[in-house]
């Protein structure tokens, strides 16, 4: 196992923190320790020092690539923070005009606080966002969801995240059967295909829900590509890995992804205290664009 020592350690820090604007803390030392010893070893280097040059030196971007691949903590499951599909479900419809009365609108709305879902033109799909999608179990749940929900209306769902490993994971929508065991056994056995043979043990979104989902590469800590604009977006356990300016700089951004009266979330122990958005609190963890 090679050593990492105190002043090769803050080098990563600065190298991920300015490539991603994540801050790892002191305790996170054993673990960039552990990540990264398998590209020391197959690069042929004896030292976190000369691994850290050659990704200064910027000459191998497909191993830089990798180094912040391998620095991103990416942990996710399906329909975690459940409440927040319910809430979607309700936005959803309302932006399609499932709403039933005048009266049950404003009901809701005051239930939900201030300012309604933007309403949708005939034919025009919802759109939602799952900003730090990581292996795809966020964005599937959404797409589960919206079409359980919309009896045929059309919706999309875009996932990003800064690792392209685990964007090429979450194309492909096939994961370990205990990965599914938050997942509804009704959506279970209406979205997921079980696998036989050599792939027992696991299962496969089906076709028919992964063709409202695509996935791409993106850096929240950078300008973002063209991604038009949404209905909702899920910006959920990520903000715990930045200070407190790149949190503001992050929202920022993604804000200005989010239509007007849209819906942001964000993970249960995470809050947007303290920075001055055009936002309003819904519930906790949940805000509208204003």
């Amino acid at each position: 196992m090679y050593a990492i020592t105190d002043q090769e350690f803050t080098q990563f820090q600065r190298f991920i923190f300015e490539a991603a604007g994540i801050s790892l803390s002191p305790a996170k030392k054993a673990l960039v320790c552990g990540r990264l010893a398998k590209r020391l070893e197959a690069r042929g280097l004896d030292s976190y020092a000369a691994y850290f040059a050659l990704l200064k030196s910027g000459q191998d971007g497909v191993e830089t690539q990798m180094a912040i691949d391998l620095l991103t903590t990416n942990e996710t499951y399906f329909f975690r923070e459940p409440r927040h599909f319910e809430v979607l479900t309700r936005e959803a419809r309302e932006a399609h005009g499932q709403e039933q009365t005048p009266a049950q609108t404003s009901g809701r709305r005051q239930a939900r606080g201030q300012g309604q879902a933007p309403r949708l033109r005939a034919g025009q799909p919802y759109r939602v966002w799952s900003a730090a999608s990581s292996t795809g179990e966020e964005a599937y749940t959404i797409a589960m969801v919206l079409h359980d929900s919309l009896d045929g209306r059309p919706f999309e769902v875009v996932g990003t995240d800064i690792s392209t490993r685990v964007v090429t994971r979450a194309r492909t929508g096939h994961y370990p059967e205990q990965r599914g065991r938050q997942i509804p056994p009704a959506m279970l056995k209406r979205y997921c295909l079980k696998g036989l043979g050599p792939q027992a043990g696991t299962f496969l979104v089906d076709r028919s829900l992964r063709q409202h989902v695509r996935f791409s590469h993106a850096n929240l800590n950078a300008p973002l590509p063209d991604l038009g604009a949404f209905d909702a977006v899920f910006l959920r356990n990520v903000m715990i890995y930045f200070n407190g300016e790149t949190k503001r700089q992050v929202v920022t951004r993604v804000l200005s992804q989010l239509k007007p009266g849209g819906v942001l979330f964000v993970g249960h122990s995470e809050s947007l205290h303290g920075i001055d958005l055009a936002v309003t609190a819904v519930m906790p963890s949940v805000y509208r664009k204003v």
